[in-house]
């Protein structure tokens, strides 16, 4: 029999925790798209927190290895974080926008009506006017992004694994 040491089984935990959040957030993401509960882009994501932020229930910022270096780009995720900070909306960081595109944009191949690629880098989940949102999925993401703020993780990031 093989003895773990407590970090091998916490390291365990964790990763079997962070995937079952991603499949969560997987789930949330291919729920709200037929809703109409989607905001896909920096600039239209910055719209919509400006119009109607209480009815914004999660935003993810999605980077690539590339997007690090953007400084443009890193100075809207700061001013969108402190955004959704100061409105207690939960924010996660995703690093494989190939799979949010996958996600979000399966029947599109990840492309806006003119051809132009999406853009992944902000997306947000708003709650359905008709209806208060009850879905086990995100009430698993949110209990997710409250214990990483209160372990001073204020923007928790996910790895969406390939499929």
């Amino acid at each position: 029999m093989y003895n773990m040491t407590f970090e091998e089984l916490s390291g365990d935990f964790s990763q079997e925790r962070m995937d079952s959040v991603a499949k969560a957030l997987e789930e949330v993401l291919t729920s709200a798209l037929p809703q109409g509960s989607i905001t896909i882009g920096v600039y239209e994501a910055a719209k919509s927190l400006n119009v109607d932020p209480d009815n914004v229930v999660l935003c993810i910022l999605a980077t690539d290895d590339e997007d690090v270096k953007d400084v443009a780009l890193q100075i809207h995720f700061t001013l969108i974080q402190a955004f959704c900070c100061e409105n207690d909306i939960n924010i996660l960081r995703v690093n494989n926008t190939q799979r949010l595109a996958e996600i979000l944009g399966g029947a599109a191949g990840g492309k806006q009506s003119g051809g132009e690629p999406m853009d992944l880098h902000c997306v947000l989940v708003t709650s359905p006017h008709s209806t208060s949102w009850k879905d086990p999925a995100l009430s698993k993401v949110n209990r997710f992004c409250r214990e990483s703020r209160c372990m001073d993780q204020w923007v928790p990031i996910i790895n969406l694994p390939e499929r």
